[in-house]
């Protein structure tokens, strides 16, 4: 038995990845690039994968020598992919954190359409909960709380618009009353 291939590691995920109802990809992830170096054996290993899983009510299956964990949701699936020594429990708190986050953030509903709308918000949240293959956070609460800051600071939502021009009506009307006051005061003079 290969002792080092028993060892501990940080680097619990090996790939996340978001299949449509039909198996394409919407969304993936890939954090050991020696496993499926190519975007075809990428696309292989995730059709394999769809094939097996997506007809069954099971959330883990063991494929190709991977565990993998897996939820669906409408016509989405989400796949969290990790080797065999790999604790499942560990997994699926990764993949549970993802769904729960993703759910918030898509309040109109978990289906293909809202989540392509919001890519970018999927990939702050799996950037947020997984680095490098590393598990850095499992509270949905606490990917949330982090995206929306972000998601704050580099973009001006509909609410921050919106606040925005009022702030500038708001001005431009004072501006207006006083120049008119000014107007009223010097012709009276």
């Amino acid at each position: 038995m290969d002792f080092m291939a028993l060892e501990p590691s940080l680097y619990t995920v090996k790939s996340v990845f978001i299949l449509d109802n039909d198996g394409n990809r919407l969304f993936s992830k890939y954090y050991d690039t020696e496993l499926y170096p190519s975007m075809k054996e990428q696309k292989t290993f995730e059709r394999n994968v769809f094939n097996k899983t997506h007809k069954t009510d099971n959330e883990i299956a063991f494929l190709e020598g991977m565990n993998i964990v897996y939820k669906s949701s409408i016509d989405l699936f989400f796949y969290v992919v990790g080797s065999a020594q790999e604790n499942e429990l560990m997994l699926m708190v990764v993949l549970n954190c993802l769904f729960d986050s993703l759910s918030q953030i898509l309040k109109k509903g978990m289906e293909k359409r809202c989540l392509l709308e919001n890519i970018d918000g999927v990939f702050l949240v799996v950037d947020e909960i997984i680095d490098g293959g590393v598990i850095l956070e499992s509270d949905p609460q606490q990917v949330i709380q982090k995206v929306n800051y972000k998601a704050d600071e580099n973009t001006l939502s509909e609410q921050t618009v919106a606040q925005h021009i009022s702030q500038k009506l708001a001005m431009t009307s004072t501006v207006l009353q006083s120049a008119k006051e000014q107007i009223k005061w010097s012709i009276l003079k």
